[in-house]
């Protein structure tokens, strides 16, 4: 641990100050960013009063703790802490971790009454960060993890007074183009009522979307259920002005905890496409694949060589880091300041942009260069290049070329030849990439984070170091060609032997 720096840090960082003796509700430490978030508390403020996780039980391990120790704190987030000071660590998660055995969509998160207002009675503030990133989500899943999830949210908070920091996303920005501030969204389709006091009200538009639910629920079952209200879902998304569920719902979840928290200390933190971390805990830590490296690893693989996009457009990415470092700085201003609602967007677009070209080619350079040190990636050098065009030379593309294959793959079929066609096998895959992220490489927006950035300098020079937010420091052909490729190759694609607790430790638990 790096307790010089604390010490000589504690005076005057607003941060430590304000965190001091506090203690703090987070939701989704399972989730990548809610693993970070929690690695950056234990790490940098090591004076806060207690980590309250709320988490659900699963079939292996029904309880918070259990699940926790076997799930959480085995994970790769926390190999820095356990080798600077590995004893310090576990006695962090001994005295100051506490789980909390719950489920964010369930009315008094599933607890009774007197041990949900036990709970709130002895918090400070809410992060929450769980939330169901699937852009292709069945539409009652998505509303109920995303949307009315923040009713239980904004009920604890009420319960005991809390600052509420509600994790959003820059893509509530829909299908609206050209500069996107950090304030309301209006929704870029059909009309949705606004409140006098500039919110959107949900309460029509939520009973509709379950009538919905309610009809394809009493008409369908089964696998066909399931396709029908992922079709809802992008159907409903697409005609409010959104691209897919997941931000439409995420969007309709801000109106109603803006709504539901008036009076009260509310901030919303909007990141952009979060990706490897820049330095912490780790240069290029990352867990699983991100919106971005699907599309890179099908292009490692040879998949998919022609994608939807625009190559001027700006691609909004942010490392992992600078987002939960926007979440820490949002957290001690929304304990020092009650009463206020306010909004930042963590993101590069405005002060760092990268064109999608620009992506693209420190991707195809790398690869041609330098794919043998990226073994779990690349299997081989790619031979083909990564093409962006726009959206109607695509579909006329890959529709032209999938309509013979399709045939010829029908034809082998009917005369028992079980072979399919590699190339058929690939276009469809490149069409479903394109389905679920051709909005996202064809940008026409530019998210804005002024107001993150007043913050960060209101706090002052030593939390701006402590806690950075600014995308200005990222060089793109370093951290996209050797910081998040390796990344990817480390922590994303190869199974790797975690440092874990003490064996008793976990027996314990178990």
């Amino acid at each position: 641990m790096t307790n010089t720096l604390h010490s000589t840090a504690e005076s005057a960082s607003r941060v430590l100050d304000q965190l001091r003796g506090k203690q703090v509700l987070i939701t989704g430490t399972t989730g990548f960013l809610g693993k970070v978030v929690l690695e950056k508390l234990i790490r940098t403020v090591p004076d806060i009063g207690g980590i309250h996780l709320l988490i659900r039980g699963n079939a292996r391990h029904p309880h918070a703790r259990e699940r926790f120790l076997n799930e959480i704190a085995c994970s790769s987030v926390f190999e820095r802490l356990k080798l600077e000071d590995g004893d310090r660590f576990e006695q962090f998660l001994d005295t100051k971790v506490h789980c909390v055995t719950g489920e964010v969509t369930e009315p008094l998160f599933g607890m009774g009454r007197e041990q949900f207002d036990g709970l709130a009675g002895q918090l400070d503030a809410v992060i929450n960060s769980a939330a169901s990133v699937n852009f292709r989500e069945e539409l009652d899943k998505a509303l109920a993890i995303n949307t009315l999830c923040l009713k239980n949210i904004a009920g604890i908070a009420k319960a005991g007074d809390l600052a509420v920091v509600q994790v959003s996303t820059c893509y509530v920005n829909g299908k609206n183009a050209g500069q996107v501030h950090e304030e309301v969204i209006r929704p870029a389709g059909a009309s949705i009522p606004r409140s006098q006091h500039g919110f959107y009200e949900m309460d029509e538009l939520i009973a509709l979307l379950q009538d919905k639910i309610a009809d394809v629920r009493s008409r369908y079952s089964g696998k066909v259920l399931e396709k029908k209200l992922v079709d809802l879902g992008i159907r409903e998304a697409n005609h409010y002005g959104w691209s897919d569920t997941y931000t439409f719902t995420k969007w309709m979840g801000e109106q109603l905890l803006t709504k539901a928290l008036q009076g009260q200390s509310l901030t919303i933190l909007r990141p952009s496409i979060i990706e490897s971390a820049l330095e912490e805990p780790a240069t290029g830590w990352i867990e699983g694949v991100k919106v971005a490296d699907a599309i890179i690893l099908a292009y490692a693989r040879e998949k998919v060589t022609l994608f939807p996009g625009k190559r001027s457009g700006v691609i909004d990415v942010i490392p992992v880091d600078l987002v939960a470092n926007g979440i820490i700085l949002s957290l001690a201003e929304a304990l020092s300041e009650r009463q206020e609602h306010r909004i930042y967007q963590c993101c590069s677009g405005s002060s760092n942009p990268i064109s999608l070209g620009e992506f693209i080619d420190h991707l195809m350079e790398e690869a041609r260069t330098n794919y043998a040190a990226y073994d779990h990636l690349f299997y081989r050098q790619p031979t083909k290049p990564f093409i962006a065009v726009n959206r109607k030379l695509f579909d006329a593309v890959i529709g032209g070329a999938r309509l013979p294959l399709s045939i010829a793959d029908r034809l082998m079929k009917m005369a028992r030849q079980t072979k399919e066609l590699k190339l058929l096998r690939n276009i469809d895959t490149t069409r479903s990439l394109a389905t679920i992220f051709g909005f996202y490489t064809a940008p026409d927006y530019i998210f804005r984070n002024d107001q993150l950035m007043a913050l960060s300098e209101r706090m002052g020079a030593l939390d701006q170091a402590l806690f950075p937010v600014d995308a200005c420091q990222v060089d793109w052909a370093v951290y996209l060609r050797k910081i998040h490729l390796a990344g990817l190759n480390r922590y994303a694609l190869s199974e790797r032997k975690l440092y874990r607790l003490k064996t008793n430790k976990v027996r314990k638990a178990a």
